[in-house]
């Protein structure tokens, strides 16, 4: 008998966070529209020390919330704070780098991955989970097609999670489709005119369709 598969969960991705006190106020409203997996906090630029606090203070209630809270900074910065684990964006060389300095003991994850192969070499390198289709350094966005086509591949082939970065609320259920085990909502979710909390629901309730969909096959 094989095992059903694991239905996608959600993976908030923030904006640079400077202010870390509105932000965890950000995170409780997102929390409240349903599932929420994981958080990868980004954060403005500071100093070492500045950055380890900004990280213990939104620790707490993150995983509180039995979510895990995943930093794009350095495996110091990470482990300092509390974090689950470290996100990290130039190549196999720091994730065996990172491996080495966490062991097992926290989640590494990658992205800012171009190509099919730079996505084998990470995977390869011993991470966690590959992140396709964020923004780019100049902040543009691959072609959604282009996300789901890579997201398709890597959920069928390989057993590493991916995460599939979401550019818009419209694109969530064609990721869900791609049987990626995350789906990521940008800093875009965080929006002032963005009601967080019924975007997760809404996204919650795609999932749930999808899952629905495959079981009654």
């Amino acid at each position: 008998m094989t095992n059903a598969p694991t239905p996608t969960r959600l993976m908030l991705v923030t904006p640079l966070v400077a202010d870390a006190e509105a932000m965890a106020f950000r995170l409780m409203q997102a929390f409240a529209g349903g599932d929420v997996a994981a958080v990868l906090l980004r954060l403005s630029e500071g100093d070492e020390r500045s950055k380890i606090e900004r990280v213990k203070r939104l620790v707490g209630p993150v995983q509180s919330a039995n979510v895990a809270l995943i930093v794009e900074a350095p495996a110091l910065v990470a482990t300092r704070g509390g974090a689950d684990g470290v996100h990290l964006t130039n190549g196999p060389e720091a994730v065996a780098e990172a491996r080495s300095s966490l062991k097992n003991e926290r989640i590494i994850g990658a992205g800012s991955l171009r190509a099919r192969h730079d996505a084998m070499d990470i995977g390869e390198a011993g991470v966690d989970y590959v992140m396709f289709g964020e923004p780019r350094p100049d902040g543009s966005l691959p072609p959604l097609a282009a996300v789901i086509e890579r997201a398709s591949w890597w959920a069928e082939i390989f057993e590493t999670p991916c995460v599939a970065y979401a550019p818009d609320a419209e694109s969530i259920a064609a990721l869900v489709e791609t049987g990626a085990e995350f789906v990521a909502l940008g800093a875009w979710a965080f929006d002032e005119a963005c009601d967080i909390r019924a975007l997760v629901t809404q996204a919650n309730v795609a999932i749930a369709a999808h899952a629905a969909r495959k079981a009654a096959r």
